[in-house]
């Protein structure tokens, strides 16, 4: 198959959706098929799809109608015969998307690894008109799209996030820094979706009663100053501290003690999953994915991987860290529950496979109606 993925986030973003395109990519490739990764001039993406070994396109996309962008991805499609069109974001469709139906030829598929469709006229017609299906990673997302009623029973497929296991991974050394510290550790775009102004009030709260915790935050974004203001206001010096942006997060997660997840909202959180991965106890926010990945059922929030709590609840957090963090035997049965699960159900291999059957059945399908 000859595969054209395009994602046009910022250049300076990455986050789980672009790894997971870029992890999509590879194994795609790996299996023989001939897969271009296209996205702005300059961009992480584009740097860390190169460096995974994907072949690299440079597509500007920057707004939802650009008759020259359209044109010029119909005509690269039409060189390059391109038989399925991976989307990202909603622009990614109605740009690349029309020029696809231009061309004719190729399945267009979106990504959604959040809610990104909500019911306005514009998401049905550019989703309905221009595309042959949505990919998804979790079923509450597939749920929330078959409220809608716009879509076909199939239009909608879930396919889970994977992860490959790292062999090795040396833990970062949060003992000689922090001496005598529990390390409670969190990683993600510093921004309102990951809800670290919460995680930040539960350490306050949990400092009045002890002082053997370490916060840690790995990540970047616009409310860096606006957070460490806040952390300084509590009097948390010490005790919350942000480590920047950082590329490979395995061994802070494998030095750690607890992984809380905060956040407002996801699609599937990749960090829990590589937490889990790690060996570590999951503390996460009832959001879109959780369940699904903890094992808790749709019905329940109990889990064997960790604790799943509702969002926006500072007391929630703090209450769920300190039923667990002094039980080192609950701890390892957590951490190594979610390292079995991830083995069984979250493997790049696995998503692979599944993504793999799904675009020869979509080319099958569209052969058909032709």
């Amino acid at each position: 198959m000859n595969i054209l993925f395009i994602n046009s986030i910022g250049r300076n973003k990455f986050g789980g959706g672009e790894k997971w395109m870029v992890n999509a990519a590879k194994g795609l490739t790996d299996r023989g098929h001939n897969v271009v990764l296209a996205s702005k001039r300059n961009s992480r993406l584009l740097d860390y799809a190169a460096g995974s070994g994907v072949r690299t396109e440079v597509m500007e996309i920057r707004g939802d109608f650009s008759p020259l962008a359209t044109l010029k991805i119909a005509a690269w499609m039409k060189r390059h015969q391109t038989d399925i069109l991976i989307c990202n974001l909603n622009k990614d469709v109605r740009v690349a998307g029309l020029a696809a139906r231009l061309v004719g030829r190729p399945v267009v598929l979106a990504r959604h690894g959040m809610l990104l469709c909500s019911k306005k006229w514009k998401h049905k017609l550019s989703l309905t008109r221009l595309t042959d299906g949505i990919v998804t990673n979790s079923r509450t997302i597939r749920e929330a799209y078959a409220g809608y009623g716009w879509f076909s029973e199939n239009f909608v497929k879930v396919i889970y996030n994977g992860l490959t296991i790292p062999a090795e991974v040396t833990a970062f050394d949060f003992a000689s820094r922090y001496p005598g510290k529990k390390i409670i550790y969190s990683a993600g775009r510093l921004s309102k979706q990951k809800g670290f102004e919460y995680l930040i009030d539960a350490a306050a709260m949990l400092k009045r009663k002890r002082d053997d915790l370490l916060f840690a935050i790995s990540g970047e974004g616009k409310l860096e100053i606006e957070l460490k203001n806040r952390v300084a206001a509590l009097g948390l010096k010490g005790s919350f501290v942000f480590l920047g942006f950082t590329p490979d997060i395995y061994p802070f997660l494998k030095g750690c003690d607890l992984f809380v997840l905060a956040s407002l909202f996801e699609g599937m959180p990749n960090v829990v999953m590589e937490a889990m991965a790690m060996q570590k106890p999951v503390i996460a926010t009832d959001v879109n994915g959780a369940r699904e990945l903890m094992g808790a059922s749709p019905e329940s929030l109990v889990c064997d991987t960790g604790l799943i709590i509702p969002p926006k609840n500072p007391a929630a957090i703090a209450e769920a860290i300190e039923q667990i963090i002094d039980n080192p035997a609950l701890l390892e049965a957590y951490g190594k529950a979610g390292h079995q699960r991830v083995e069984t159900h979250f493997t790049v291999p696995i998503m692979i496979d599944n993504l793999e059957k799904h675009l020869q059945s979509k080319l099958a399908e569209k052969a058909g109606r032709c």
